[in-house]
């Protein structure tokens, strides 16, 4: 494998790539930027609105949205001369949707930690500026945030983008920073200021807070893990009423539940690597380096035991090159 295989493997996106610059085909990443402007499968856009949305000329969206409707990426509504998602992407998303076992096993871990604390805590995937929710929980009390699955929220003003951003290799991060500036400005302002401190103190503690950057309202805490899955940072986090959770109260009750969720899911992440399609989890025992201690814990598939047990997770901070 070459040098640049290697560094898009372990990091899933090169700096390069982030700032438009090396081989990225532009055709295909103003495509992508237009097939996100589609947030939900019922939202409906022209090519004006698409325009303004990705930042493109309305000219070269025309061509886009042309040749996504004949890829069936896209379908046309002539009675409201407008867009929406088609067929194919549903059909690529439900595939990669495929891995239901395991899912369901990060999801009853997240239930875990959300009959315990009363907030939205979620399974977050990375799209360019912002993380999309894979799987999320909440408690019947839980107040605050509604997020739920396939919800995107900004790297910039959530704990979850905070930690995202501060456990990426610093030469990405500066370059998703970078980029931002260009495009988000506005936002690159809250996050610039704080990736350093984010990454000395996810160094040192395996967590990111943030407080009132989304809502006055909403606290929030975040671990990162590495997924072979997905070959990038993905992020377990949750968000609190603030009148409820201080940052001192964060620090103190809820990072370590949020460390235990990031053990546990990660562990799920690295036992399930190769069998994402397959609805198969192998048995085997591992173990963690937690605050120069020796965790050792054991893999199960405890779908229908609903078992409690930690896994082992690679961290952020494991010392193989992935950070």
């Amino acid at each position: 494998m070459g040098r640049r295989s290697e560094r898009l493997s372990r990091q899933g996106m090169l700096a390069g790539d982030l700032a438009g610059e090396g081989d990225v085909i532009q055709v295909v990443s103003r495509a992508f930027d237009v097939l996100r402007c589609f947030e939900g499968h019922e939202a409906r856009l022209g090519n004006l609105e698409i325009s303004n949305r990705c930042g493109l000329p309305r000219s070269t969206v025309s061509r886009l949205t042309h040749t996504l409707t004949r890829m069936g990426q896209l379908v046309y509504l002539p009675r409201d001369q407008k867009y929406r998602i088609g067929p194919s992407a549903v059909a690529m998303s439900t595939t990669m949707m495929k891995g239901l076992q395991l899912r369901n096993l990060i999801r009853l871990r997240l239930q875990d930690v959300a009959e315990q604390l009363p907030g939205t805590v979620g399974f977050v995937i990375p799209d360019r500026f912002h993380l999309v929710y894979l799987e999320y929980a909440r408690a019947a009390n839980a107040l605050g945030l509604h997020e739920s699955t396939g919800s995107r929220i900004a790297v910039a003003t959530t704990a979850a983008g905070h930690a995202y951003a501060a456990a990426l290799d610093a030469e990405v991060g500066n370059a998703l920073i970078a980029e931002m500036e260009r495009e988000l400005p506005e936002a690159a302002k809250l996050l610039k200021p704080r990736i350093e401190g984010n990454r000395q103190f996810l160094r040192e503690h395996g967590y990111v807070v943030a407080c009132g950057l989304w809502s006055p309202h909403i606290n929030g805490c975040a671990v990162p893990l590495w997924s072979p899955q997905y070959q990038t940072v993905v992020v377990v986090t949750i968000g609190l009423l603030s009148a409820m959770f201080d940052e001192k109260r964060l620090h103190k009750e809820v990072a370590p539940r949020m460390i235990e969720l990031g053990v546990a899911v990660g562990g799920l992440l690295e036992g399930a690597e190769g069998e994402l399609f397959n609805n198969r989890l192998e048995r085997k025992s591992l173990s963690l380096r937690t605050n120069n201690k020796i965790v050792k814990t054991e893999e199960a598939n405890d779908l229908e035991a609903r078992t409690r047990r930690p896994r082992s997770a690679r961290s952020v901070r494991a010392r193989d090159g992935r950070r």
